[in-house]
C-alpha cells in the first residue's frame, strides 16, 4: 500500500484540508499506517497532479487561507483499482525480537525494561482503541463504511492484546533466569564446530 491510497481512503469520508487530513490520519489510519505531516502534504500535491483530488482555496480572515482537498472520480477509480490488487501482510521487522536470538549475549536487565516499556505502549494503544470502540460503535447500527472501520478496529484490539500477552509471557520466561545466571552462561558456552 502506498500513502496515496491511505489518503484517498480518508478523503472518501469528506473533503479535508491538509491539516485536517493529517489530524484524521493520526487518529484513525495512523494506528495501522504511519506517515508524518510533510509526507502527507507532498502526497496531496502528487494526487492533485494525477487528477485524483481537486483543491479549492477557502479564504480565512486573520489566518492563512485553507486548501480543501476532495477526491475526484479518477481518485475513486484509483482507489477501486488499488482495492482489487492482492494484499500481502507486512513482514515483521522488530529489533526486540532479534535480541532474543542472542539472549546469552545481551543485557537481560535492559531487555526486561524494554519489554515492560513495550507492554505499556501496547496497553496504552489498547485503551485508546477501546475508547474509540466505546465512543463510536457501542450499540449503534452500522453502515457499510462504519462496519469496515469496526472490522479494522477489532483487528487492532486483538493485535494489541496479543502483544501485551506476549510481553508478559516473555517477562515471565526471563524471570526464571536472574541476570547473573545469564552472564554465567557466557563462560560455559562452547564454540560450535564448523
Amino acid at each position: 500500500m502506498a500513502l496515496s491510497d491511505a489518503i484517498l481512503v480518508l478523503l472518501t469520508e469528506q473533503p479535508m484540508s491538509g491539516y485536517d487530513l493529517a489530524k484524521s490520519f493520526d487518529s484513525s489510519i495512523g494506528f495501522f499506517w504511519t506517515a508524518d505531516h510533510p509526507q502527507i502534504y507532498r502526497e496531496l500535491a502528487r494526487l492533485k497532479e494525477k487528477g485524483h483530488v481537486d483543491v479549492r482555496e477557502v479564504v480565512q480572515s486573520g489566518r492563512p487561507n485553507k486548501l480543501i482537498h476532495t477526491i475526484t472520480k479518477s481518485g475513486l477509480a484509483a482507489l477501486k483499482s488499488w482495492s482489487q490488487r492482492p494484499s500481502a501482510p507486512a513482514p515483521i521487522k522488530d529489533d526486540l525480537l532479534v535480541r532474543f536470538y542472542a539472549l546469552e549475549h545481551v543485557d537481560v536487565g535492559a531487555l526486561r525494561l524494554q519489554l515492560a516499556q513495550r507492554r505499556d505502549l501496547h496497553t496504552d494503544r489498547l485503551h485508546r482503541f477501546q475508547a474509540i470502540l466505546d465512543r463510536q460503535f457501542s450499540g449503534k447500527a452500522q453502515n457499510l463504511s462504519q462496519t469496515g472501520r469496526l472490522i479494522g478496529l477489532r483487528m487492532g484490539l486483538r493485535y494489541e492484546q496479543a502483544c501485551i500477552e506476549w510481553c508478559q509471557d516473555a517477562l515471565q520466561s526471563l524471570s526464571a533466569f536472574p541476570d547473573a545466571a545469564i552472564g554465567s552462561m557466557n563462560a560455559r558456552r562452547k564454540p560450535r564446530s564448523a
